[in-house]
């Protein structure tokens, strides 16, 4: 493929920081405990070391221009180096660096919640501010135990999620997570949490060539799990719109709706974890939107602040809120960062670069170009399936396409960190090669790529797993 840096425009070129790479080397080894990462990695490789950002593309400490196709971590919608941001932060912390919101408030959270319950679906009136998605998703749990406690069902605590979802580090978080790697070495964890189906139709082990009857089995297994657990003691399940782990599975048609009805005949509360599925990432404002049903809950982040300030929310229904307008009651629970001052800020001045630029109209618009790039590599040998919707799809790998046989352990390892993470970066692709379940490549690229971008993302990835089957 040959050299995959694209020249800089003028004034754009990259920043000289070679004379600090080696005192930066040096002690990020020394220091720096990077998450979730092998550290032992870095005993014979240099360590990634990102220093500035313009638009869709970043730069490393040694000069070096890559194209960001996860949006940092599913987060930066509008693009790097944005000015107006950067600026929103820089006024508020002059003006009022923090205050909490015990028993306080500020104008940017009261600003802010107004404006989230204004794009929400339904009656989603009340936001609870969090500095990240997995103290949302947190919050989320205890908030419905502390509901059902308050209409005189305490024993309503446990929660349904779905198979290889991924929902957060935090203990609560974590046990609702379905990768049990990653939860092994932290277990016991939080009792009540139990497993679904998942909606990945490409290994379908029921309806596998009809998919709106696939959806509606697996919506039925909720139903299921419901009544072995014993609908009195069912609190919530948790569901992303696409699912992220496992490598973005989107939902049958008429998935969402079925368990719309589902948590209703139960009287289970539906908590839609958006956390990379809000603010763009499906074209929509939220991915409940995007799908047509109405959550009791939505857990969102990431694309919230575009990543310019660490901010999350729990998006809570009027219904579920009621409770604790009342009398003595209190959600006791909370967070010193929480709807943080600048935070805020940066958020409200993101959204409105969402609506100045379209940014959610360009992901409409712009989304079936980025299917097609990606739909264009299905003739490889190893490209087995490609899902997902808007700017957020995986690209699961195979050794066999007509048998869908996938790699083992061995051959993951070798195939994902031996081989297609390192390729992918020298070529100048931000990406994630994972597998948490199968192996995938998930790509999720700022909503600003337009065409170009899509096509620099397919020619890499031709050219690199053309490499990865030559010597597999």
């Amino acid at each position: 493929m040959g050299d995959t840096m694209m020249t800089p425009a003028p004034g754009d070129e990259p920043i000289d920081t070679q004379a600090d790479d080696t005192h930066l080397q040096e002690a990020a080894k020394r220091h720096l405990w990077m998450h979730f990462t092998r550290m032992s990695s870095y005993d014979s490789h240099d360590v990634q070391i990102m220093v500035r950002g313009d638009g869709p593309w970043v730069y490393d400490s040694r000069g070096k221009k890559y194209l960001d196709g996860l949006s940092g971590l599913f987060v930066v919608q509008a693009g790097h180096g944005r000015r107006e941001l950067a600026e929103a932060a820089s006024r508020q912390a002059e003006t009022l660096a923090y205050f909490p919101l015990w028993s306080y408030a500020h104008p940017n959270a009261i600003e802010l919640s107004e404006r989230l319950a204004s794009l929400t679906p339904g009656d989603l009136n009340r936001v609870f501010f969090t500095t990240g998605g997995g103290e949302a998703v947190e919050s989320a749990w205890k908030l419905a135990r502390q509901y059902f406690r308050s209409q005189g069902e305490p024993g309503r605590y446990k929660v349904l999620s779905r198979n290889i979802a991924y929902h957060g580090t935090t203990m609560g978080a974590l046990s609702i997570t379905g990768l049990p790697d990653i939860k092994e070495p932290f277990e016991p964890l939080v009792p009540g949490s139990v497993r679904v189906q998942n909606t990945n139709f490409y290994r379908a082990p029921e309806h596998a060539d009809d998919i709106e009857a696939f959806g509606q089995w697996a919506a039925e297994d909720i139903a299921t799990r419901i009544e072995m657990e014993g609908p009195s003691s069912v609190a919530a399940i948790f569901v992303e719109p696409v699912q992220n782990a496992g490598g973005c599975f989107p939902p049958p048609p008429g998935y969402f709706q079925r368990v719309r009805e589902i948590c209703d005949q139960y009287g289970v509360l539906l908590v839609s974890d958006e956390v990379i599925c809000a603010f763009g990432r499906l074209g929509s404002w939220f991915g409940a939107e995007r799908y047509g049903y109405v959550p009791d809950m939505i857990t969102c982040a990431k694309g919230l602040t575009s990543g310019y300030s660490p901010l999350g929310a729990l998006l809570v229904s009027d219904r579920i809120m009621e409770p604790f307008l009342t009398g003595e009651a209190s959600f006791s629970h909370g967070f010193t960062f929480g709807g943080h001052p600048v935070s805020t800020a940066v958020a409200l001045a993101n959204l409105d670069l969402f609506e100045k630029e379209d940014l959610i109209g360009n992901a409409n618009r712009r989304a079936a170009d980025f299917r097609a790039v990606l739909e264009g590599l299905r003739d490889l040998p190893i490209v087995g399936d490609v899902r997902g919707d808007g700017y957020f799809y995986g690209i699961e790998m195979v050794k066999d396409k007509a048998t869908k046989e996938s790699f083992d352990e061995a051959e993951s390892e070798r195939l994902l960190r031996g081989f297609l993470s390192p390729a992918l970066y020298d070529a100048g692709l931000v990406c994630r090669a994972d597998d948490r379940g199968d192996p995938v490549i998930q790509l999720a690229p700022p909503l600003v790529c337009e065409q170009e971008h899509f096509n620099f993302i397919g020619d890499v990835l031709r050219s690199v797993l053309s490499q990865a089957w030559e010597k597999l």
